[in-house]
């Protein structure tokens, strides 16, 4: 009973002995520390954290106080190589003749998400708006040019000035396009259940269709994953989106690899809606990593790394995540970058 309520908590809870080793913890934590309760049981803290010495010396303090001890915004390093930012609080409790603490983990990472992913939010409705204004400015005017080109080629017929008038109606067709792109998809996103791994090996295939040298695509599937509820052709466009800019950043590199990966996660928070599981594909490459100057403008349109680029990748990807009540996360630095498709286990 105790455990299966210590189980329905959101607060990751363990317990130690004396020896700072665990006896105890529940479904949160194991999600927070991505350990599972048969690889901690039994083990002390510093063979679950890399940076323990901190969350150690707290700990020997509330022993020997009888006091509890809280800790804001502390950085644990996870032994996978993640950082999480908590809240934690240490209490002592008596076990008999020897001390025992319960230590009450509070996900920083989680509120830390919302408040970045409200402020994303909050960017992309206003350029959006600001879009659509300008899209309403520009795409009549582009209408009346074409509709007059079209007359003008009419009325002179003559195959020397054709070639004009045909530019004309290409280019004002070529930028109707483009602002029709960046008002993004007009369709709601029509959900079926899917297997999401089909969905990848069909993007892995044209990725390397695509790719005119050796490129490496490994993957890393977990085959567990159920079905779930989405559009699968706008999501393949999410994966392909994401994959195409990544394999353009590898032309430099000697030996180009492209990663895709899956899981799933517990205790998700996307927007203001904690999930209780969530899927998660990263596609990871080895290139030289998102300029720092870009990253914080990354998924707003018109913003691209390349020369050649139009910016509207990724904006377009992160607008179908968002209708399928998802989310788009990056990590980068040279060497590799990351980028993590995560979509709800819930039907849409």
């Amino acid at each position: 009973m105790i455990d299966n309520l210590l189980n329905s908590l959101n607060i990751g809870i363990l317990t130690v002995d004396h020896q700072l080793q665990l006896t105890y913890i529940n479904s949160a934590a194991e999600s927070l520390m991505r350990v599972s309760s048969a690889r901690a049981l039994g083990h002390s803290i510093r063979e679950i954290l890399q940076n323990s010495a901190e969350l150690e010396s707290v700990a020997y303090d509330a022993m020997q106080s009888g006091q509890p001890y809280t800790r804001h915004r502390a950085e644990l390093l996870l032994f996978d190589g993640q950082s999480l930012t908590v809240d934690y609080t240490v209490t002592p409790t008596s076990d008999g003749e020897w001390p025992s603490l319960v230590i009450e983990l509070y996900a920083m990472d989680r509120y830390l998400r919302i408040d970045r992913g409200e402020a994303l939010r909050g960017h992309q409705e206003a350029t959006r708006q600001m879009i659509r204004g300008l899209a309403h400015e520009i795409k009549n005017p582009l209408g009346g040019i074409k509709g007059s080109a079209q007359l003008l080629a009419r009325e002179l017929n003559d195959p020397h000035y054709t070639e004009y008038t045909d530019i004309i109606v290409t280019e004002t067709d070529r930028l109707t396009t483009l602002v029709d792109r960046l008002l993004g998809p007009k369709t709601a996103p029509k959900p079926v259940m899917k297997n999401i791994h089909e969905l990848l090996e069909r993007v892995r295939i044209l990725i390397e269709l695509e790719s005119a040298s050796s490129f490496r695509i490994d993957r890393d599937y977990d085959p567990s994953i159920p079905e779930i509820e989405l559009d699968p052709e706008l999501m393949i466009q999410v994966f392909l989106n994401i994959a195409r800019n990544a394999m353009q950043s590898l032309t430099e590199i000697k030996q180009p690899a492209l990663r895709f990966k899956t899981r799933t996660e517990r205790q998700f928070t996307i927007g203001t809606r904690l999930h209780r599981i969530v899927t998660r594909v990263d596609i990871i490459d080895n290139g030289p990593g998102i300029p720092l100057s870009l990253k914080d403008q990354l998924f707003f349109p018109m913003i691209s790394g390349r020369p050649d680029g139009t910016g509207l990748g990724l904006s377009f990807a992160q607008s179908i995540v968002q209708k399928h009540q998802g989310l788009i996360e990056f990590e980068s630095e040279p060497g590799r970058t990351q980028f993590s498709i995560i979509l709800p286990m819930e039907q849409l």
